[in-house]
């Protein structure tokens, strides 16, 4: 499947690696470490984005160093010295403070300069690759331009989740509330993970994070869309270990991912 399909994905939590301005995170036991972090969800996209050449962006970080669904101004008083912001603003903001769980991760806030240094090193290299695959496409003279965002997800809300002690569905599509996609785009991404065989909800608990606000501007044909995947699917949610059925998951996301190439070509975004 070579037709070039104007169509690509974002995973932006699932890197792992610890930048030296972050230095408390070295010391924490694996399972808060990977408490928020999106683990897997490359592995278990790469093999479909790599047989169907759909173009991807993801990264080595880790997301409580920077945050790449937030954006630099998503801290506060906690998280970075002279923040405008007031303590308790951003606790899982551009710089984690606290986990979901509430644990303290952040006993010091950072300094300006380390704050520039590290959206100099993961922010910006990543928002200018989310660029360039908009800006590729549009040289190829394409009006409209589909975008996945893809993360994980809790199987159950945490008190800091909007629902606490709620189990999740399979899938959590969102689109910050249908002003990040065309109706339509939204609808094939539904039907697409619904024939794959999972249960797939829609903008609750998520209602898409800031990746799909910044790029998802259907008026200029940039159409984003949030995936969140229930880990319990494919992983044990306490000991952070992928279980063998991670495979039966790759496979139904392959499927999901086949359905949105083959059928974006014959969508119509008239409303």
């Amino acid at each position: 499947m070579s037709q070039t399909v104007p169509f690509f994905i974002t995973i932006p939590h699932s890197g792992e690696k610890i930048p030296p301005q972050t230095p408390w995170l070295k010391t924490l036991p694996e399972e808060i470490l990977m408490a928020d972090v999106d683990r897997y969800v490359d592995i278990l996209y790469k093999p479909a984005l790599e047989k169907l050449e759909i173009p991807f962006q993801t990264t080595e970080w880790h997301r409580y160093a920077v945050d790449l669904n937030r954006v630099p101004t998503d801290v506060d008083e906690l998280s970075v010295e002279g923040a405008p912001k007031k303590a308790g603003t951003h606790p899982d903001g551009y710089h984690w403070v606290m986990t979901k769980n509430e644990i303290k991760l952040m006993h010091a806030p950072i300094t300006q300069t380390a704050h520039a240094e590290l959206t100099e090193l993961i922010y910006e290299p990543f928002h200018e690759s989310v660029r360039n695959h908009y800006d590729k496409f549009h040289k190829l003279e394409y009006k409209n331009i589909f975008h996945i965002d893809a993360h994980s997800m809790p199987s159950l809300g945490t008190r800091m989740h909007k629902d606490p002690g709620q189990l999740r569905a399979d899938i959590v599509v969102s689109d910050c509330l249908g002003k990040s996609c065309a109706p339509a785009f939204r609808d094939l991404v539904i039907a697409a993970y619904v024939t794959a065989g999972f249960k797939v909800g829609y903008n609750w608990p998520y209602m898409g994070g800031r990746v799909t606000e910044q790029y998802g501007r259907p008026e200029l044909g940039h159409h984003a869309i949030q995936v969140e995947l229930n880990r319990s699917l494919y992983m044990d949610e306490k000991t952070k270990k992928i279980k063998v059925t991670h495979e039966q998951v790759q496979s139904k996301i392959t499927q999901a991912l086949i359905y949105i190439k083959t059928e974006l070509p014959k969508l119509n975004l008239a409303q």
